[in-house]
């Protein structure tokens, strides 16, 4: 017989999709646990959490999403939402406004055991520490672009072009240039409206008892390593969360296949290779890449589709955007080796992107001695991620050892 749960834990995930999915699959991770768990999010983005959960016993409860933000119009409660990403400023610091209802909603919930927190809710560090709760924090990064940050931070103020190659100080096999920064860390004199924000959860982060990592020591130990050795607080690989939950699971009750799913399932039975179909509406992505005829992955290098991408056993064309994809990218062509890069017209990192530099390394990625490398690399770390998440893994160990560290300490 099955003892009660006797850990309570508090999951609050950022009002984004891809902030959200992986904090389900990390929920299913602490349910494997015996942990009871409860998760916050805001009314409207309520149904996205009841669907996506429906399978567990997990409490979700809504509290109000602040009203009459400047710019952001009335309902938006997402970053999907939003009509321009420059919005995403105002968006941010207007989740502060909802900390006395999160605040007299956990009142409500003592004893809690420890809460994981999205890193871009960095108040609720003081929240956490008004009832002496734990509170670990989950940006959805890696430690490899957490690290070289760190690293070549203090010196872009000394680079002159955007694009000019510098060695990374404690990483001297890396070279990068500005431009694989986002625009918040590369600006010699951070006026953008987004850095104080951006400060603001870094701090509150250094202050909190952990941080959690969607990933798996092997792929990371030098870079876990560093940041465990220079920063605060300890990073804990207890990932890939994506892992946890089978990619076809809940699938088979569906009335009907989506269009994309119909056409790879074409594209299968006439034993043909693809890397995509442009889809403009939200997908399951690991649905989508666990299919057959999917052998290569055209992405954005944002982590959450690297992660999904190597469990899937899949490359990666990387065509990086924002945020620290750039950095990803790096990662997934220069130091894993399980990918390709899509080709500028300049040959810079942010540089134009044309037809003919898609079309190279595509059909570099699905044919041809740099595939075969691909390949083989990507299934030898993506069966290293599945067992890092079994009983004995590294990420299995990581976890127990967390749960049994804030055990010992939680207050009753």
């Amino acid at each position: 017989m099955t003892s009660p749960p006797t850990i309570h834990v508090v999951l609050f995930p950022f009002m984004s999709k891809g902030h959200s999915i992986p904090v389900f699959d990390l929920a299913r991770l602490l349910l494997n646990r015996n942990i009871s768990i409860t998760i916050f999010t805001t009314p409207a983005n309520r149904p996205f959490f009841s669907d996506s959960l429906s399978d567990t016993n997990i409490d979700i409860i809504d509290i109000p999403f602040p009203q009459n933000i400047q710019g952001i119009p009335p309902g938006v409660e997402s970053t999907d939402k939003l009509p321009s990403m420059s919005l995403f400023p105002p968006f941010a610091n207007a989740t502060m406004f909802m900390k006395p209802h999160f605040e007299q909603a956990l009142e409500s919930l003592l004893p809690v055991t420890f809460m994981i927190t999205d890193g871009f809710l960095g108040w609720t560090l003081d929240s956490a520490n008004k009832f002496g709760i734990p509170r670990l924090a989950y940006y959805g990064m890696n430690a490899f672009s957490g690290a070289l940050s760190i690293s070549a931070m203090p010196i872009l103020g000394t680079v002159v072009s955007d694009d000019e190659p510098f060695v990374v100080p404690d990483f001297p096999c890396i070279k990068l240039t500005r431009n694989d920064f986002d625009i918040h860390f590369r600006e010699r004199e951070p006026k953008v409206p987004a850095f104080d924000f951006f400060m603001d959860v870094v701090i509150a982060t250094s202050k909190s008892y952990g941080l959690l990592i969607n990933s798996f020591y092997e792929l990371e130990s030098v870079y876990v390593d560093y940041c465990n050795r220079i920063s605060s607080p300890k990073s804990w690989c207890i990932g890939p969360f994506c892992a946890t939950v089978e990619p076809e699971k809940g699938k088979l009750e569906r009335l009907e296949k989506p269009s994309y799913i119909k056409w790879l399932d074409g594209m299968l039975e006439q034993g043909k290779s693809v890397l995509g179909l442009v889809v403009t509406e939200w997908v399951d992505q690991r649905e989508i890449l666990s299919h057959g005829s999917v052998q290569g992955f055209l992405s954005h290098c944002g982590w959450n589709s690297v992660i999904e991408s190597i469990c899937a056993k899949v490359p990666i064309l990387a065509w990086p955007m924002m945020a620290e994809q750039h950095l990803n990218a790096r990662m997934v062509v220069e130091e894993i080796k399980i990918g390709l890069r899509v080709e500028t017209c300049d040959g810079s990192v942010r540089g134009f992107v044309k037809c003919e530099g898609l079309e190279k390394p595509i059909r570099g990625l699905m044919e041809g001695e740099k595939c075969n490398e691909a390949r083989k690399k990507v299934k030898e770390i993506g069966e290293a991620a599945i067992d890092a998440l079994k009983e004995g893994g590294s990420s299995w160990q990581a976890l127990n050892e967390l749960i049994v560290e804030l055990s010992a300490t939680r207050q009753v």
